[in-house]
């Protein structure tokens, strides 16, 4: 007996089945396979497909949203820092501001007090004056008065008895060793 002849004439059993369920299994098997590669396998290579464009469409998006949110936070940075910057310069410029108004209000308060004493000044030596000229007058007439009771004369014209105040008056200040003003 060769081996080709044990080959088909062997008993079937559990664990190797007869020939012709070998070979009509086979056939079946290669019939089916080929109908799921011609049918089924491109509908799941193009399902696959699919999946991998949406995944790498998926990855991109997210690679994105990445790049975008960094720059977004990069900007959002950026506007921080001149915000910051903005910020400290409206303070610099408040602060100028303050000192120029403050400035400001002390020149015109110095110039107002100036004015005011300036005004003050004039005022009394006005004043001084007034009194000045009252005083004169005053002293005139008690010196006429008094004159007039020594001489004891009465002077009667005015023009005269002016003069001779007048002249008394700046013979007195001249002989007076201290001239005092306020």
């Amino acid at each position: 007996m060769s081996i080709s002849s044990e080959w088909f004439n062997w008993e079937p059993s559990l664990l190797v089945p007869a020939f012709y369920d070998l070979l009509w299994g086979t056939v079946s098997f290669l019939i089916v396979a080929w109908v799921i590669y011609k049918k089924a396998w491109p509908t799941f290579i193009a399902t696959l497909d699919e999946r991998r464009v949406k995944i790498e469409d998926g990855l991109l998006a997210a690679e994105r949203a990445r790049e975008e949110i960094k720059a977004e936070r990069e900007q959002l940075a950026e506007e921080m820092t001149a915000a910051r910057k903005d910020a400290a310069r409206i303070r610099e410029d408040a602060q100028e501001s303050a000192k120029a108004i403050v400035s400001d209000a002390r020149s015109k308060a110095n110039a107002e007090a100036q004015r005011i004493i300036d005004q003050a000044h004039r005022q009394i030596e006005a004043d001084r004056d007034s009194a000045e000229a009252t005083l004169r007058t005053e002293v005139g007439t008690l010196a006429t008065v008094l004159a007039g009771r020594i001489v004891e004369a009465n002077v009667a014209d005015r023009d005269i008895s002016r003069q001779v105040v007048d002249r008394f008056l700046d013979e007195l200040e001249a002989t007076t060793p201290a001239n005092t003003e306020a």
